[in-house]
């Protein structure tokens, strides 16, 4: 039934009298886009309902682990007690929870949530179902790390002037009795872990991609002292202390890549131990006794963990999960348990996102969750194929290209090139989702691009695109892709369209204008329309983080070239059908970059539909809205890319 719906929506067969109208959700503001048919949503159904369990950190009390998942509207946290059991859920509010952590005793779960995706977050206790506030309800606030005994948590806080993120301890079981330890300047800084006296804190001050310092912190008398150089332009990630109290970090000093190892508080050198040359570490985790450490390395974008004995030097390789990727998490995604298990959870094209533990020493693999998939089989989701090209410039740059079965879906597919943001994300091989439907019941093949100044590939990589003047470069790079993606005899080049989200919006933007001539539509999604207005209107905590990366605005020249480069100015180039989705509490790149180029393109007679979330934010976090953007995205490719006509 769902591929006869299907067959009709995409050839045009369902007369549009017919169809009834699906309902929108109350903060949906939709300005020039068509009703969506309830035919449509009918046909999606079982891929919408995909869900997906994040680990969170075990429970050393009964050995239960913590993860955050959806039942309802939003993510929440629940406990599972065992490989297999239910999820019961702990938190039950309307806006999701962005993540938590429990104390090392058990005792107390602290939870990050924001209200309506403005990323204003504030830190609660969580018992017995109900939240405790314990930060100012204004600001923003980043949860840092509890302190060994449970008694007190660090966390950033912009409480003293709405930009610069001071540090802070609190007793969660007093609320009001935080304190600020370290008055700061910068939006980058946290606390990171404490010592196991509780008298010091390590601290790290990430200005960008390329930079970050660790420091200790005397938590009495407040004094910070270098453990790294400050003048370095060094990354240093996820520094912790090792029950022996060494520091451990991975770092990119002297390597094109991250290298898991420890820092000397001495001089600071970094003494790196992983032996991995080419891909960066992602993740890792100390265990409690300091025997050995769990680490992750981001192989071409699929993560393989690999545990490493402390005293030996020795390595061995986890080969039980799933071929897939660890997902980004706060803190970290691996958290080894009192008890030597091994905590993390994984997405993959058949993998929806769960829980699994590894013991550390047999190395045996335990999948504890085992999220829906809408009564679909995952194993059935098409795997994509790594596609590597040399650009215009010789630079190699790769993607993930997902192609329909070809037995089903015979002759020429149309394709949709999907673009991360950051822009030093990554594109990674994780589950799709909904976009499965795509694939499985459209036959519209999906390419992911990681244009140079993505992460994952070594800080050469990174920093290519770099300034104003080199942005333009990753724009190229899709050109390059374009080319080569012709080639192919599955896709029909007269059906290409493209998307991207946040920076990669405006690649979206920037895509339509240079190469529309080669695309049937663009739907561009919390993007930046013009780099000046986005860096003088985004949130201050972030505005210098961001002109490490773009360029500054304040500067003649710079702000010339920001201007030359920017959508808005090339705007009269954009003559293909636009969708333009935009949250109004968007903290990063706020709703009136959206609005400015929606005026200019009707202005200039173009067609664009603007989709606008009220109440939220960054990419739609609350699953109405998330499913009423993706059926207007299906709505709009049937109209510009599938050649269905009917209105």
């Amino acid at each position: 039934m769902i591929s006869r719906i299907a067959l009709a929506i995409a050839i045009g067969l369902t007369a549009a009298p017919a169809l009834a109208e699906a309902p929108r959700p109350a903060a949906i503001v939709a300005d020039g886009l068509p009703p969506i048919p309830d035919a449509l949503v009918a046909a999606t159904q079982p891929y919408m309902q995909a869900r997906r369990a994040d680990f969170l950190g075990w429970n050393p009390v009964d050995r239960s682990m913590l993860v955050k998942t959806r039942f309802g509207n939003a993510n929440q946290v629940h406990a599972v007690g065992a490989p297999g059991a239910d999820r019961r859920q702990l938190s039950f509010e309307n806006e999701p929870i962005l993540t938590g952590a429990l104390s090392p005793d058990g005792r107390t779960l602290v939870v990050q949530k924001d209200q309506g995706g403005a990323e204003f977050y504030q830190l609660y206790t969580l018992a017995d179902g109900r939240l405790t506030l314990l930060t100012d309800g204004k600001s923003r606030n980043w949860f840092g790390a509890w302190n060994r005994d449970g008694s007190l948590i660090g966390y950033s806080s912009t409480r003293r002037n709405g930009t610069d993120a001071d540090l802070y301890v609190s007793d969660p079981g007093k609320p009001g009795s935080e304190r600020m330890v370290a008055q700061v300047s910068g939006g980058g800084w946290n606390i990171a872990d404490f010592s196991a006296d509780g008298r010091t804190a390590l601290i790290v001050n990430r200005m960008s991609i390329n930079k970050a310092v660790v420091y200790e912190l005397d938590l009495a008398g407040g004094k910070l002292t270098a453990v790294t150089d400050p003048k370095g332009e060094v990354s240093y990630v996820g520094a912790r202390y090792a029950p022996d109290g060494s520091i451990w970090a991975t770092s990119d000093k002297d390597s094109d890549f991250l290298r898991l190892g420890r820092i000397e508080r001495k001089g600071g050198k970094f003494v790196p131990v992983s032996k991995d040359l080419r891909w960066d570490v992602s993740d890792f985790a100390v265990s409690p006794d300091g025997s050995f450490v769990a680490y992750a390395v981001n192989e071409a974008g699929v993560s393989r963990l690999r545990v490493l004995d402390v005293a030996t030097g020795g390595v061995r390789n986890v080969d039980g999960l799933p071929a897939g990727v660890i997902p980004y998490a706060i803190g970290s995604a691996i958290e080894i348990a009192p008890w030597g298990d091994i905590g993390l959870s994984l997405s993959s094209a058949k993998v929806a996102g769960d829980a699994f533990s590894i013991d550390s020493k047999t190395l045996n693999v335990t999948q504890w969750t085992r999220s829906e998939t809408g009564g679909l089989d995952p194993a059935a989701n098409v795997e994509p194929r790594l596609v590597e090209i040399p650009s215009f410039d010789g630079e190699t740059v790769s993607g993930f290209l997902y192609q329909p079965d070809p037995a089903k879906f015979p002759g020429k597919r149309p394709l949709i090139v999907d673009i991360h943001g950051g822009p030093e994300g990554q594109t990674r091989p994780e589950f799709l989702g909904p976009y499965n439907y795509m694939l499985n019941e459209l036959g519209v093949a999906l390419f992911f691009p990681n244009v140079r100044g993505s992460s994952g590939y070594g800080k050469r990589f990174v920093n290519l695109d770099n300034g104003p003047w080199k942005r333009e470069d990753s724009v190229k790079d899709i050109g390059a892709f374009l080319d080569v993606l012709a080639k192919e005899p599955s896709l029909d080049t007269d059906r290409f369209a493209v998307t991207g989200l946040s920076y990669g919006g405006y690649m979206c933007y920037a895509t339509t204008i240079r190469y529309g001539d080669r695309l049937k539509g663009a739907n561009c999604y919390v993007a930046i329309s013009n780099f000046v207005t986005f860096l003088e209107n985004t949130q201050s905590y972030r505005r210098d983080l961001r002109r490490v990366e773009y360029g500054d605005e304040r500067d003649p020249k710079q702000r010339a070239q920001l201007q030359a480069i920017s959508p808005l100015t090339s705007v009269d180039k954009i003559k293909i059908p636009m969708l333009i989705a935009t949250g109004g509490n968007d903290p990063r790149v706020p709703a009136s970059e959206a609005d400015q180029i929606v005026k200019a393109i009707r202005d200039n007679g173009g067609q664009v539909w603007h989709l606008l979330a009220q109440n939220d934010g960054h990419v739609f976090r609350k699953k109405e809205n998330e499913d009423y953007y993706f059926w207007t995205g299906l709505e709009f490719w049937r109209r510009t890319l599938l050649n269905d006509t009917a209105k």
